[in-house]
């Protein structure tokens, strides 16, 4: 047994890791936790390790006790960043055509009247055309309206003349303004047209809103149909967290509460929203839509996946700092000092339920048999004890 523990602490003086004098692994029947689960009773994994005087103290291993904290009671939540609709756009043809212009890439800023595509059509020529035909048949009625008018009032033409000049005149007043908002539609100046009267195969199409390009569905020479999707443009101006809870939990969740938020790779909560609207309908998964507005920040984008707590009151509870806690095999553990006597440090892994995480502590279930006032934790470099009994077990 000597030559076993002086081999590893000559490992230990080189810088390696701890390898233990003494490992006592019993078989474990293993239980799946749940956050603020409870315990069982049954001791199943006794794993210990043994320490040296010398080997505890190059750990430089921090002993505690449990505390007990104010935690506040938090839903937890997952979504991401989306935006506003008002800040969503969708471009297509409404008339279709052949695209002229190479398309934009993703992620491409681009403002808003700004031209994305140009596409050809022989429509737009007739369109054009019969826009200045309308326009000039427009002219002489307008003049023809005003003469039987003139005439109509010195009772020197007939009414029906009269009526039938209104009419006609009524009626091409109205083709003019419809193709005028036609042109409008697919991007063709009714002012520039009327101006040289120079008619054009192409029309623009140009960004409702400013922002950047989600999609890109064109290139050149491509037919494009009303319905096709050409262009879609994701504003940054105007973001909000869309989360997803559960039913059971709405009935905590109001207006105006805070949510403390992270992006899906960050560690820390240290973004904050607000709600601002609660779902009032559950979706497929028995999920219901919350919405929350947030300060704006550089470096969030739409469709970035987030991680959010929601407080919805506080209460004391045990807890030990974050990194107390360890991970073995899918569950969670606190590292316990068993004894210290004979100049000797005795290790032993407890399991432990996790609770809620707030300020670098979590709040912590024990079995019902362990009273936690009476357990010496280590607050520090725990897993420096965990890779001494994993090392230990691997050579036995």
């Amino acid at each position: 047994m000597i030559p076993f523990i002086n081999r590893y602490v000559q490992v230990l003086c080189i810088g390696f890791a701890f390898i233990a004098v003494a490992c006592n692994n019993e078989s474990t029947k293993e239980n799946k936790q749940e956050l603020a689960g409870n315990v069982s009773d049954t001791n199943n994994a006794a794993r210990s390790i043994t320490f040296t005087q010398d080997q505890y103290k190059l750990s430089k291993i921090q002993i505690g006790n449990v505390e007990q904290r104010k935690l506040s009671n938090v839903i937890k939540l997952t979504g991401m960043i989306d935006a506003e609709p008002s800040s969503v756009a969708t471009i297509s043809a409404p008339l279709g055509g052949y695209v002229r212009t190479a398309g934009l890439l993703p992620g491409t800023y681009v403002k808003k009247g700004q031209l994305l595509a140009t596409l050809e059509n022989p429509e737009f020529i007739s369109i054009q055309q019969e826009y200045l035909e309308s326009l000039g048949r427009l002219e002489f009625l307008e003049q023809d309206f005003k003469r039987q008018q003139t005439l109509r009032e010195e009772d020197v033409n007939a009414a029906k003349t009269f009526q039938q000049v209104g009419s006609d005149f009524k009626i091409v007043k109205a083709r003019v303004a419809g193709l005028e908002q036609k042109m409008t539609l697919i991007g063709i100046s009714a002012t520039e047209l009327r101006k040289n009267s120079n008619i054009l195969p192409t029309a623009n199409l140009y960004a409702p809103i400013a922002g950047f390009i989600k999609e890109s569905n064109v290139n050149i020479g491509k037919y494009v149909a009303p319905t096709d999707i050409l262009f879609e443009i994701i504003g940054v101006n105007e973001l909000h967290l869309a989360l997803n809870a559960f039913e059971k939990d709405i009935p905590n969740i109001k207006v105006g509460q805070v949510v403390r938020f992270a992006l899906s790779n960050e560690s820390t909560f240290n973004r904050t929203a607000k709600v601002f609207l609660v779902g009032r309908a559950a979706d497929d998964n028995k999920m219901v839509p919350i919405h929350c507005h947030f300060p704006k920040e550089n470096g969030l984008l739409p469709g970035m996946y987030v991680k959010a707590w929601l407080e919805t009151g506080a209460e004391v509870q045990t807890a030990v700092p974050a990194e107390a806690i360890v991970q073995l095999e899918g569950l969670d553990y606190l590292v316990i000092l068993t004894d210290s006597s004979s100049g000797t440090y005795t290790f032993q892994l407890m399991q432990i339920a996790r609770g809620i995480e707030q300020d670098g502590y979590t709040a912590v279930e024990f079995a019902s048999s362990v009273t936690p006032e009476n357990v010496k934790v280590v607050m520090k470099n725990s897993y420096t004890v965990l890779s001494a009994i994993k090392n230990a077990e691997e050579e036995e």
